[in-house]
């Protein structure tokens, strides 16, 4: 459906992307994330037609667009949603979503799909973020575009809308069999949404895959850190274990480059770690956090002086100060890198 060959945006002297590459499937959703200026929504812009290419190609259906043989945004047939939702204030709801769509049957199905039928003699103004949210999908879905492009779509909403919104569009997506690629800062919406996740640094991607991949078999020292709350400490392999100051457990060689007895760095999240209270114990609680249902400790080991954050049932009540000690708990392999040092050396 879409198929992008070493993209490269450029803004002056300064290099938004380089070497990104994609294929989005038809029916597919795509969710690409990572920090503020890594160059997400550049290409956005770019596959939109808003940008141009310093080099690479991107083919969309028959069309071939490359940086001396461009695609006028218009001739593209996309369907944009933005977080300011851009719909025309002079008219309603219904005149929105049916504005240059010539099939009134259409329009009138993405309006009930979406429950906005209430809503169609409405103004925009007076509309809460969730419903200017959905009309701005219905009018991007009712133009029937070959594929819908989302830039922080939800951003702008209060957290317990953007939960359920996240679903609605998601489906409203897929009944359409319309694919996407959908940008946001927001993790929990990034793993939630996609069919696969692109995790983006620099200008760069990181890795694209599964959401469970990305998160449970991250490729670069990047998606380790970024993706969740994961920190890598220290470790040692010795046959199919790696030994750390925090505990022992199953590994996964993600470089599939290391040998027993290497010195590696361990991803761990919080809740990989179990952790008693112990009055001989070689670490103490230097913070805690009570999140409801879960408990938030940071540890401070004494050998090394590493902190590490651990989270536990909410029953389990430890004070600061307490001394304790620390057990791998994951019930899955840890990813493994080799030892940073040695990379640097």
């Amino acid at each position: 459906m879409l198929t992008i060959n070493n993209l490269a945006i450029r803004y002056g002297s300064v290099t938004a992307v380089q070497d990104f590459s994609l294929e989005l499937a038809d029916g597919e959703i795509i969710t690409l994330v990572g920090p503020t200026g890594c160059g997400k929504s550049s290409v956005l812009r770019a596959v939109a037609g808003f940008e141009p290419l310093a080099s690479g190609q991107l083919s969309l259906g028959q069309e071939v667009i490359t940086a001396s043989r461009n695609l006028p945004p218009e001739r593209r047939d996309i369907g944009l949603m933005f977080q300011d939702f851009a719909l025309f204030p002079h008219m309603t709801v219904a005149e929105n979503v049916g504005f240059r769509v010539q099939d009134h049957e259409r329009v009138q199905h993405w309006i009930d799909m979406l429950g906005l039928t209430d809503l169609a003699s409405k103004k925009p103004a007076t509309l809460s973020g969730g419903q200017k949210q959905r009309v701005a999908l219905a009018r991007a879905l009712a133009h029937a575009p070959r594929l819908v492009l989302l830039d922080e779509p939800l951003s702008n909403l209060d957290a317990a809308l953007k939960s359920s919104l996240r679903w609605r569009i998601r489906d409203a997506l897929k009944s359409a069999g319309v694919p996407a690629i959908w940008v946001t800062h927001d993790q929990a919406e990034a793993l939630a949404v996609g069919d696969r996740v692109g995790v983006m640094q620099r200008g760069h991607l990181e890795q694209l895959a599964k959401a469970e991949s990305c998160y449970r078999r991250p490729e670069t020292r990047f998606v380790a850190t970024f993706l969740g709350e994961g920190v890598l400490i220290p470790g040692r392999l010795a046959g199919d274990m790696v030994h750390t100051s925090v505990g022992r457990g199953r590994y996964t060689d993600v470089q599939d480059s290391l040998s027993d007895g290497d010195e590696v760095d361990v991803l761990v999240r919080p809740h990989d770690i179990s952790l008693q209270q112990a009055h001989t114990g070689g670490a103490r609680v230097v913070e805690q956090r009570y999140e409801g249902e879960t408990r938030l400790y940071c540890i401070r080991f004494d050998d090394d002086e590493m902190l590490i954050n651990v989270r536990v049932a909410h029953e389990q009540a430890l004070s600061v100060g307490e001394r304790v000690t620390t057990g791998i708990d994951a019930h899955h392999a840890l990813p493994v890198f080799p030892r940073q040092s040695q990379l640097d050396s």
